[in-house]
């Protein structure tokens, strides 16, 4: 099937997409900032079912590591043909008035610059196989912002735009890309979520519970697949059809 490299993927939903990935059959790149426990375990889960997965530690906003990211993956598992760009960093809230342009760079390093980095790291080898798959992970707070997350969403908007633009340039390249959109998808992070904001929001959802991690790698899982051959361009929410309104 390949190789995958699921930025981010140390906890939370990278680690559920790159365990979905491996048993679809992915030599899966796992990574995480730090090379701590958390790394470990995530690449050991998948070997421990049977599949093949190493962990790499690496800051994916930095230049130098993400070249030296992906040389080390294709040394020792071969060359990407599969990325997910789900790494992200802290997401503060806070009113306007209080969100100056560094706030703005932050959130742009994780959702621009660093799928531009590693766009740059994986695309010769893409192109001269004639075949890759890019998938991005992106937000429903894209579409409705809530008071205090304007960094977030700006930059999430721009990694959409992003999307769209590498689509069309990289297709005839066999290249696709996309992006999946959550919805609000309690993972590690959000363990101080209060109960009552969760039950407000599973009331929002026309499908009547909050999505899973497994929800979201099911749709990246599609995006890398062969049958997505000829879908490139494309923006999924998995929101419990949230976004209808």
């Amino acid at each position: 099937m390949g190789v995958a490299l699921v930025t981010g993927s140390s906890r939370g939903l990278g680690r559920v997409i790159a365990r979905r990935l491996a048993r679809d059959g992915f030599a899966v790149a796992v990574n995480g900032l730090h090379d701590d426990a958390d790394l470990k375990t995530a690449a050991e889960a998948i070997l421990a079912e049977g599949g093949r997965a190493a962990a790499f530690a690496a800051d994916v906003t930095d230049r130098r590591q993400t070249g030296d990211l992906v040389d080390a993956v294709t040394a020792l598992l071969g060359p990407i043909g599969v990325l997910v760009l789900n790494a992200t960093g802290p997401q503060p809230e806070a009113p306007l008035s209080k969100v100056d342009w560094p706030e703005h760079l932050a959130q742009l390093d994780f959702f621009v610059r660093s799928p531009v980095l590693l766009g740059h790291a994986v695309l010769p080898g893409m192109r001269a196989r004639g075949h890759g798959r890019i998938v991005h992970i992106d937000s429903e707070v894209a579409d409705r912002p809530p008071p205090g997350r304007s960094a977030y969403a700006t930059a999430k908007s721009a990694q959409i735009g992003l999307v769209r633009a590498w689509a069309r340039e990289l297709a005839p390249d066999g290249i696709t890309v996309n992006t999946v959109a959550p919805g609000f998808i309690p993972v590690e992070r959000h363990a101080e979520v209060p109960e009552a904001e969760q039950e407000q929001y599973r009331a929002s959802v026309p499908a009547g519970r909050l999505g899973t991690p497994d929800d979201v790698a099911a749709a990246v899982s599609f995006f890398a697949s062969e049958e997505a051959g000829f879908i490139t361009g494309q923006r999924l929410s998995v929101d419990g059809g949230r976004a209808l309104g």
